[in-house]
């Protein structure tokens, strides 16, 4: 029976051209040997499995090699590269420094530096996880890395290159390794697979790759066992068994749960990955991947970002065509902060269903933030229904008001002066009804009432269904021809009535900068006194909903409004003793009299 050979060392890369995903250096390197640049240290730096101690046998064996081809690369056949293929080669050196890594196996080493090469042109001695060397021996080490003999070569490799000295790096050419893109892995087990008479499918592949997070070893570790496991039949199923994987089924549908509003499907699904003994913050981390992979793929400059096989490609541009940006914007930052608080919960299951359950109310909380841009209803009954919580419409806002704002009789209306300065207390009334009222009065939209003051305005006239669009542009002022002289007392009465109805909706900061000082009309001017730059930016924001309710009730849409800070008088408090003294003076000049006499100072 023949022994297994694992496809980690089988497969290992024995030419520059064979390295997978590391062309970069590859080609930097082969230049090298082509010019005779040879520098005389190297440093491969890296994550693992990536390649580092690979490049650097397979330069260690091309530069001793007495036949090298024209593409710089090692012939593999002379007594050198045999001799280096079969491990005993007296020119080439390797040492872990993992496990020699004191002052004595450095010295050690200078001394054999000293010996010249019996066979080939140089002497090269590679070096592993050479940041595992005490700093006495990277201190021993310095000047014969700085300079070694004429055939003295190093190659250092490391996975950790900040806890290397600077004094080290800065003697060496330094080659930093990249993590090994998916598809460049997944075609490389495919050649592989092929090779071994291997059954695979693409998205198997691609599930390993991914899981090797850039290291080719673990994904050739990983696809050793699954072959064993599936009895070489690397499938997309046998691969998500072996390994512990979530599949991409579970994402989808529960995205689609979350995209139809569906919190009890996607409730199920999670008990069925938890079930299935799937960790809980394993699972909320694959679900931020997938919502940014549909974020990728909603862009076709991004979707080269996206690293998976053809057939999950398509199923994610269907599913991103489904969903928008700001639903799986909200999705992501939702399963990010579920991430976080998920290791300090101590219900951690509630923490991820909580973080579901809102997801699956996204859409109806985006649309209901749009609701001041779109299209108002036409009737206050359909406005009640698609604003339930929102807004309260009284079903007779008329009798409200006169039953909220005193009505004076017609004799003291005639009688009164139109530009007094002050404003009817706002008080209950004895009666609902009133009597003596003006001609003029109409009919309102809320129906039928008379008061001597004009009727509310209708919210059609308003909110004119037509000039309302679905955009997020600022609210527009309404348009209207009438210019009837506005007396100060029905300005009072529908200013009053207007606050009473902003009371109701809660904008207590408004309603409190209405009915803190009586405002003043100057023509069509309404000025409104403020304490400071605060209030004047509340009044500003409220300004043009303010003009939106008052211009139609009073049959003037030539008003406008406008805030005018109070003047105070700032008087500064003593804070120090000669200020305090100097404030007690002014009160009682004899005390610096008193001060004098007694030669008294200020401490």
């Amino acid at each position: 029976m023949e022994n297994f050979i694992v496809s980690a060392r089988k497969y290992r890369p024995v030419t520059f051209d064979s390295v997978v995903g590391q062309q970069h250096i590859t080609g930097t390197l082969k230049n090298a040997i082509h010019n005779n640049q040879l520098a005389q240290a190297f440093l491969f730096c890296g994550p693992r499995g990536v390649g580092k101690t690979t490049c650097a046998r397979i330069l260690a064996k091309t530069i001793n090699c007495e036949n090298i081809s024209d593409k710089s690369e090692a012939c593999g056949v002379c007594d050198s590269c045999k001799s280096f293929q079969n491990g005993n080669s007296f020119s080439i050196h390797e040492l872990d420094a993992a496990s020699n890594n004191s002052v004595d196996d450095i010295r050690s080493l200078i001394d054999q530096v000293r010996i010249p090469p019996q066979v080939g042109k140089f002497k090269i001695y590679i070096i592993d996880e050479v940041h595992m060397l005490s700093q006495q021996a990277f201190n021993a080490f310095l000047k014969t890395l700085e300079e070694p003999p004429a055939y003295a070569i190093f190659i250092l490799a490391t996975t950790e290159k900040h806890k290397i000295l600077p004094t080290i790096l800065s003697r060496c050419q330094i080659f930093d390794f990249n993590r090994i893109l998916v598809e460049d892995m997944a075609n490389h087990l495919a050649r592989i697979a092929k090779n071994e008479n291997i059954q695979y499918d693409q998205d198997g592949l691609h599930i390993i790759a991914q899981k090797a997070d850039g290291g080719l070893r673990d994904a050739l570790s990983m696809f050793d066992q699954i072959v064993s496991f599936s009895n070489k039949q690397v499938t997309y199923q046998a691969v998500i068994d072996n390994l512990n994987i979530l599949d991409y089924d579970y994402f989808f549908k529960l995205t689609d749960a979350i995209i139809t509003e569906n919190p009890a499907n996607a409730l199920l699904v999670l008990n069925d990955i938890l079930n299935n003994g799937f960790d809980g913050s394993h699972f909320i981390a694959g679900l931020a991947s997938h919502f940014r992979n549909l974020l990728v793929t909603k862009e076709p400059a991004t979707l080269k970002l996206l690293e998976v096989s053809e057939s999950i490609r398509a199923k994610y541009l269907d599913q991103a065509q489904k969903s928008s940006t700001g639903l799986l914007l909200s999705a992501l930052n939702i399963s990010n902060q579920c991430e976080i608080n998920y290791k300090t919960s101590k219900n951690q299951r509630l923490q991820v269903e909580l973080a579901l359950l809102k997801m699956c109310h996204l859409s109806s909380a985006i649309q209901l933030s749009k609701l001041g841009t779109i299209q108002l209803p036409n009737t206050s009954e359909e406005l009640k229904k698609k604003l339930p919580n929102l807004v309260q419409i009284p079903d007779n806002p008329i009798s409200e008001v006169k039953n909220a704002v005193p009505v004076p009789e017609k004799n003291s209306v005639e009688n009164s002066n139109a530009g007094a300065n002050t404003t009817p207390m706002v008080a209950e009334a004895k009666s609902p009804e009133a009597t003596n009222l003006p001609p003029k009065l109409k009919k309102g939209a809320w129906g039928t009432a008379k008061s001597s003051m004009p009727s509310l305005p209708d919210l059609n006239a308003i909110f004119d269904s037509k000039s309302v669009e679905e955009t997020d542009s600022e609210p527009s002022l309404v348009k209207g021809t009438e210019q009837e002289i506005v007396t100060f007392e029905q300005f009072s009465q529908v200013w009053n009535a207007l606050a009473i109805q902003i009371k109701k909706e809660n904008k207590i900061n408004l309603y409190t900068l209405m009915t803190a000082v009586p405002p003043r009309l100057v023509g069509i001017q309404i000025e409104v006194d403020v304490e400071n730059m605060v209030q004047m930016d509340v009044l500003s924001m409220a300004k043009i909903d303010l003009l939106n309710f008052l211009r139609p009730a009073l049959r003037n849409f030539s008003l406008d409004l406008r805030g005018v800070v109070m003047n105070h008088d700032v008087v500064r408090k003593p804070y120090t003793s000669q200020e305090k003294y100097q404030a007690m003076v002014q009160k009682n000049p004899l005390l610096e009299t008193l001060r004098i006499e007694l030669n008294l100072g200020l401490s």
